[in-house]
């Protein structure tokens, strides 16, 4: 069915690229000509980062496909930058068409100020390379003011989301794997003023080594995960909301927006560190490593399931810690006082009130994700939402050796949820109680938790270093879209 055409606003006659065309601007965005024998479009809104009056002259800064191809609806493929020279002799048709141009554009809500973390150490240490040739060139072509802090150590740019002043900027943005975003995710939620600081849009430009969240973002409109394709989405300012779960184990918190991993995931991703030196190839390494000498683990999971997914595990109790205010009394008051408490303290739900059930180990795996990647080819959740209030399960108890390498095979493609040996599930809180070893009781597991290893168990990798949380149970809930990132859609 044809679509009504829109509102024409503007209609001339002038040169572009030197070549003469009649060209029409139309209430939608889009601007329309004829080059000879080819009908031209370009749509603001998906190809034009920005623009510049010079003289007598308008120069559009677009992205186009790769070859010179370009039209209204276009496809996902390789892009370039290119530029489009309206040549426009009248003074007041020149005005009137950057007056217009600027309206249109200022209309989208585009950012035009943003704080940009740079990560020089993450992944393979390339994270200042793509700023410097791929970020900030389109940043500079779309008119965006840049605060630009390179990272110098862990926790850094936590530090210092947690005291910028967010009121000079439209957004930030994290150059590196997902390690920053975390950091800033958790930082804008421990100051003060969080309920207004989380509403700040984050972008993510893929620079590090696993890329999670900005691969679900860009797969999610089949575009690939590239710096090019992640620098358009926080130019073009469309923006979505994104769920926190609260991991709390006592008066500790960390505000996790990709994942929670104990038992084989876990043992791989922190475990194969002793292998960095062998580049990416050492998670496939140590992966057939861990899966040739599998681990099971002693346990129990509780969770409210999400609606639809009441039939798995049994019918339980609430097993985790109290959920209501906490209060104290003064003797010169007649009634309790609420502790000041500084930052989010989780979301407000009453866990205790809700209809918990529970599954007990062994397990070989227990995983749960927010988003569907958990690095560029690791489609961990293929059901995950990015605001659907949920966290999606995955659970492996028990599998044999060459079912399991099968499984593990088809994780690019998000095919291991199908194994006979795999439990798929959403739910809306969680509570572990990891467990040791059943080969080893005197061993236990690591609990990750978007990189960042939250508890170690006795004789586990580096368990003499200190970790957030000691080994012991921990509490999951989520906050239904309390985070905000820049989104290509």
């Amino acid at each position: 069915m044809d679509q009504p055409e829109s509102q024409l606003l503007l209609s001339d006659r002038f040169l572009i690229n030197g070549t003469p065309a009649s060209v029409n601007f139309f209430g939608d965005g889009k601007i329309r000509w004829s080059d000879g024998d080819t009908d031209r479009c370009l749509a603001v809104e998906k190809d034009v980062i920005g623009f510049a009056s010079e003289g007598s002259r308008i120069r559009i800064r677009a992205i186009v496909e790769n070859g010179g191809g370009f039209c209204c609806v276009g496809s996902r493929g390789n892009l370039l930058r290119k530029d489009f020279v309206f040549e426009i002799a009248s003074a007041d048709s020149h005005r009137l068409w950057s007056q217009k141009l600027r309206e249109y554009i200022d209309s989208l809500g585009r950012p035009k100020r943003l704080f940009v973390f740079v990560n020089p150490y993450g992944g393979k240490k390339s994270a200042s390379k793509i700023f410097q040739d791929g970020v900030t060139p389109l940043l500079k072509d779309a008119d965006i003011q840049i605060t630009i802090q390179e990272t110098k150590h862990q926790l850094h740019a936590k530090a210092v989301t947690q005291t910028l002043d967010l009121s000079k900027y439209d957004g930030l943005v994290c150059v590196s794997g997902d390690g920053i975003l975390v950091e800033v995710v958790n930082g804008l939620l421990e100051r003060d003023d969080w309920d207004s600081a989380i509403k700040m849009p984050i972008g993510v430009v893929p620079a590090g080594t696993g890329n999670g969240m900005a691969k679900s973002l860009l797969d999610s409109v089949g575009d690939s995960c590239s710096p090019i394709n992640a620098v358009l989405a926080i130019i073009r300012g469309h923006k979505r909301s994104l769920d926190v779960a609260t991991i709390r184990q006592g008066e500790t918190k960390f505000f996790s927006v990709l994942m929670l991993a104990w038992g084989l995931v876990a043992d791989i991703d922190i475990e194969s560190e002793k292998y960095r030196w062998m580049g990416s190839a050492r998670l496939h390494f140590y992966a057939l490593r861990r899966i040739w000498h599998l681990r099971k683990y002693n346990g129990c999971i509780s969770f409210v399931p999400a609606p639809g997914f009441e039939a798995f595990g049994e019918p339980s109790t609430y097993k985790g810690e109290s959920t209501s205010v906490p209060n104290t009394f003064s003797p010169s008051q007649e009634g309790p006082l609420k502790v000041q408490q500084h930052g989010y303290q989780g979301p407000g739900i009453e866990l205790e009130k809700l209809q918990w059930r529970r599954i007990d180990g062994p397990f070989v795996s227990i995983w749960l994700h927010n988003v569907p990647w958990g690095g560029e080819d690791t489609m961990a959740a293929p059901d995950a939402k990015f605001s659907d209030g949920y966290l999606d399960l995955i659970i492996m108890r028990d599998c044999p050796k060459l079912p399991l390498l099968a499984s593990m095979s088809e994780l690019n493609k998000g095919n291991h949820v199908k194994s006979p040996h795999v439990t798929y599930f959403k739910v809306k809180a969680f509570v572990l109680e990891p467990g040791y070893r059943t080969e080893d009781p005197t061993k236990g597991g690591i609990i990750d938790s978007d990189g960042e290893v939250l508890a170690r168990g006795n004789g586990t990798y580096k368990c003499d270093q200190k970790s957030l949380m000691a080994y012991d149970s921990l509490q999951i809930a989520v906050d239904q879209g309390l985070a905000t990132v820049f989104s290509p859609i």
